[in-house]
């Protein structure tokens, strides 16, 4: 695929009048860890919640895995050994809340939830949040993973950075959930890039960035190489181009297109890109092959391998 045409959306009204609102549920999330996330979202869901709901306690899950090497406390530290934790979400009303460079506190996406709720602001950052969430009740947490320390101290040796596709590479989680109204909401939560220099934020917390929700259209996530996804504005464009007509398979495309366009080194990063629209169809799609997703969906909680531009 080259890219979009003007001809393949310009219909897009149309086309949405044409669709029907999916009422019966999902949840799409990034990687073999959005199984869980899934069924926790899931099981929200059948506890009486929301979309936003679905999205929080989703990625709860993976917060608290703290064997996971890309999100929460047991995430890779950036090279000065400092554990700093990013997460944004947002609800089927346009309402965004997101915490950046956030450490010793165990559920990002739910401080970035409060924000939302309870502050005049969107984004909090730094020892800022971690104030806000300890006003707010979220207990100081000093856990640090003995695995992750000591790749630390094996990276300390070298200060080689150039994080392995696919695995300190993607470094997120992004989950996005449709509750049985076909309301849309979603979460993004990160530990960022292994061994980043202190003080970066990739699009994980950037709205979107990570991630954007448009409950009149739909709604997109990504995971990869941060610093392509917000220089592209990676997920707004997603939703943007199923706003003028396109599939989320083909907004997922494109949007890939484009950041290959924009950097002439994409054939040494991974950036992938999930959506779904107000009809319930999904689209996945990648700069380099082994981007995975998990789909909860009509009973069944399912892995794919998403296709990608490099064969």
């Amino acid at each position: 695929m080259s890219g979009l045409g003007y001809a393949a959306y310009q219909n897009a009204e149309r086309r949405k009048r044409q669709l029907p609102i999916y009422k019966g549920g999902l949840v799409i999330s990034t990687w073999d860890a959005g199984i869980s996330a899934n069924a926790a979202a899931w099981k929200a869901l059948e506890s009486g919640g929301n979309a936003l709901d679905m999205a929080e306690k989703g990625v709860n899950v993976t917060e608290a895995d703290m064997s996971n090497c890309c999100v929460g406390l047991g995430g890779r530290p950036d090279r000065d050994g400092h554990t700093t934790l990013d997460a944004c979400i947002m609800d089927s009303k346009g309402m965004a809340g997101s915490v950046m460079f956030l450490e010793s506190i165990k559920h990002p996406a739910s401080v970035a939830r409060r924000v939302m709720e309870k502050t005049p602001h969107v984004q909090l950052v730094g020892e800022g949040a971690y104030q806000f969430a300890i006003a707010e009740g979220f207990p100081h947490d000093d856990f640090k993973s003995e695995e992750s320390q000591k790749a630390w101290k094996k990276w300390l040796e070298t200060s080689e950075y150039k994080p392995i596709i696919n695995i300190e590479n993607h470094d997120t989680i992004g989950l996005l959930s449709m509750d049985t109204n076909g309301d849309l909401a979603g979460a993004c939560t990160t530990s960022g890039m292994a061994y980043k220099m202190h003080g970066r934020v990739g699009d994980s917390p950037i709205i979107g960035a990570g991630l954007y929700v448009d409950n009149e259209i739909g709604a997109a996530t990504s995971s990869g190489l941060g610093e392509a996804v917000v220089r592209t504005c990676g997920s707004f464009l997603v939703v943007e181009l199923m706003r003028q007509g396109a599939t989320p398979q083909e907004a997922c495309e494109e949007a890939v297109i484009r950041i290959q366009k924009r950097h002439s080194n994409f054939k040494d990063f991974q950036v992938g890109f999930l959506a779904v629209n107000k009809a319930g169809q999904i689209g996945a799609y990648a700069v380099q092959k082994g981007f995975e997703y998990a789909l909860y969906k009509e009973g069944e909680n399912k892995m794919y391998k998403s296709e990608s531009l490099m064969k």
